[in-house]
């Protein structure tokens, strides 16, 4: 028997014809499946029709029934719960420390593109009164005005950050239904590529997932199609690799999908401190515009020059190999 170094089981020293094929099964199929749930906006009445929520979740399963597709009828690996980073839930204290850097590493991703866009003139920021946020609870509170509301809107605002953590795991299952597919199974698949190659290919085939939406004007309203999909894919490229990295690094899908979970969370948090009567241009500002970017392609490029995108090594268990 002669001995192999274990590594993260869905990595291969190549890409074979076969893995090609299942990309692209997986990427058609994807991509398919998310056009056909959306299809009912494309029909009807867009993101302003009562089906929207539902199917805005529905879509966010595509990427997993694609991987569970390839990986059951295609590929078939002995481990299938370990080629889809499903599983083993050890060492657990790193697992554990990957899956909190994510979900606390999102959450501030998201939060620290408010001052970058505040300062550089794009996001109109009122850190002080919070007074968008302060006119959203007049007009809730109606003719009480805002003197009858209990607690103080500063207070609010703390209690709506106190508790975005907790989206991490509201959203878990939905954000799974992405991750699975793209961090938890394609990914290690384009790794053969290299690891910006995969990078790129892994954001470039996220980003425009979200065609359906995104052309509807889903994130950036006001920007024409091709700008709102470019600016997308943009920002699925930057934090697409950091979720990655989580993947990468913790030999599991689970931080990635705490990290995607708790991003999706926090992805209004830049309505709490906007100035009144002020719009926000998304391409410009928050996480989803260029000012957005910048903090998540400087955290890539220091990975990616310090070598951390290496996989993590697995101490024990089973590799999964086609059958």
């Amino acid at each position: 028997m002669t001995h192999q170094t274990r590594t993260t089981p869905t990595t291969h020293p190549r890409m074979s014809g076969h893995d090609l094929r299942s990309i692209g099964v997986f990427t058609a199929l994807a991509f398919a499946l998310a056009w056909l749930v959306a299809l009912p906006l494309w029909l009807g009445d867009g993101l302003t029709s009562p089906l929207f929520p539902l199917v805005s979740v529905a879509m966010m399963t595509t990427p997993a029934i694609a991987a569970l597709v390839v990986v059951f009828l295609m590929d078939k690996p002995r481990q299938k719960a370990w080629t889809l980073g499903l599983w083993p839930l050890k060492p657990a204290r790193r697992l554990i420390g990957y899956a909190a850097l994510g979900i606390f590493g999102s959450i501030a991703l998201v939060l620290a593109a408010l001052p970058i866009g505040a300062l550089l003139g794009v996001y109109p920021a009122d850190f002080t009164n919070f007074s968008a946020f302060q006119q959203v609870l007049d007009e809730q509170a109606g003719t009480a005005g805002p003197g009858e509301i209990p607690i103080p809107t500063g207070a609010l605002i703390a209690l709506q950050l106190a508790v975005l953590p907790l989206a991490a795991f509201i959203n878990l299952i939905p954000a799974l239904g992405e991750e699975l597919g793209w961090r938890g199974w394609l990914l290690p698949k384009l790794m053969p590529l290299g690891t910006l190659p995969a990078l790129l290919a892994m954001g470039v085939i996220w980003g425009l997932w979200h065609a359906p939406l995104i052309l509807l004007g889903y994130n950036y309203a006001d920007a024409p199609g091709w700008l709102g999909l470019t600016a997308m894919v943009v920002m699925c490229i930057l934090v697409g690799a950091l979720f990655g990295w989580l993947r990468l690094r913790s030999g599991s899908v689970w931080p990635a999908a705490l990290a995607h979970a708790a991003f999706n969370g926090a992805g209004g948090s830049y309505l709490l401190f906007a100035r009144a009567g002020e719009h926000v241009d998304t391409t410009q500002a928050t996480i989803l515009g260029w000012s957005g970017w910048i903090l998540p392609l400087a955290l890539v490029a220091v990975l990616i020059a310090t070598g951390q995108f290496s996989p993590a090594k697995h101490p024990a268990g089973p590799q999964p190999k086609p059958e």
